[in-house]
């Protein structure tokens, strides 16, 4: 008799016929060839499964990444982009951030646009600073490489109270970006960096030690991203969201290297 239960219903083993039903009850009647197929059949794949995996991660973030370089090579000959890309870019960025379903163009597109304005202000750093490009660069794949070898060796981890000191310098760290900014429209400070570059702490620009500190705000931010791709793994999120994934690690990094960039032109100013 079938079950008015649909969990029953799609199941092989409620489905079957009754000879079916018995072998499967009592595999010991199966031949022995038959068994061995069955012990030698190889385990489904994260992909055959649909299910998020850290190789398939990994590749959608290479090719985030990968579009990001594209764009960068578009802003560095057109500099003059960097501004609409700018915009068009943060506005996809609150796009995929609050989107309830993961879109794998919105974060190509992304990835391209952020990757003009990247490419746009570093042209111009570099005119004013030779050699700046790379140091941040490389600066950059050092915290990056640093911070993901101290969390797979289990040294750093995310935690909650860690998490709400983050979320409450990050709110601080904001809240003076948007007065600096102001004050720099408005012609109140006249510094290239505004407070950074006019304020002083123990002769010390306070944009050096805003930059020093909100290089760690961003690995702590990295180490954040990497706990929820492993999380995602171990519950076996759905592939697509691989995707946001790969969002979230650009997002930092872009983050990460704008503030490098910065500190290393405060120094060199």
């Amino acid at each position: 008799m079938a079950s008015s239960n649909p969990v029953f219903n799609n199941s092989p083993a409620f489905t079957a016929s009754a000879t079916k039903a018995a072998q499967l009850a009592r595999p010991s009647q199966l031949s022995v060839e038959e068994l061995n197929e069955l012990y030698e059949r190889p385990a489904a794949t994260p992909v055959e499964t649909d299910r998020m995996s850290y190789e398939d991660t990994i590749v959608k973030i290479a090719v985030s990444f990968g579009v990001l370089v594209i764009g960068a090579a578009v802003g560095w000959f057109v500099p003059s982009l960097w501004l609409p890309a700018l915009i068009v870019g943060t506005v996809l960025a609150f796009v995929n951030i609050f989107k309830k379903k993961v879109s794998p163009a919105l974060v190509l597109a992304y990835a391209g646009f952020e990757g003009v304005f990247v490419g746009g202000i570093s042209f111009m750093y570099s005119s004013l600073f030779d050699g700046i490009v790379p140091q941040a660069v490389f600066g950059t794949l050092a915290v990056v490489g640093i911070t993901l070898a101290l969390f797979m060796s289990g040294k750093v981890r995310a935690s909650k109270r860690a998490t709400k000191i983050f979320l409450v310098a990050m709110l601080g760290y904001l809240a003076f970006s948007l007065i600096n900014v102001i004050l720099m429209v408005t012609g109140v400070t006249q510094g290239m960096f505004g407070l950074r570059s006019e304020v002083t702490i123990a002769g010390i620009p306070l944009g050096v030690i805003l930059g020093v500190l909100v290089i760690f705000l961003a690995a702590y931010s990295l180490v954040l991203d990497f706990d929820s791709i492993k999380t995602g793994v171990a519950r076996g999120a759905p592939r697509q969201y691989a995707w946001t994934a790969a969002f979230g690690i650009m997002l930092t990094v872009v983050w990460l290297y704008l503030e490098i960039l910065r500190l290393i032109a405060i120094f060199r100013e």
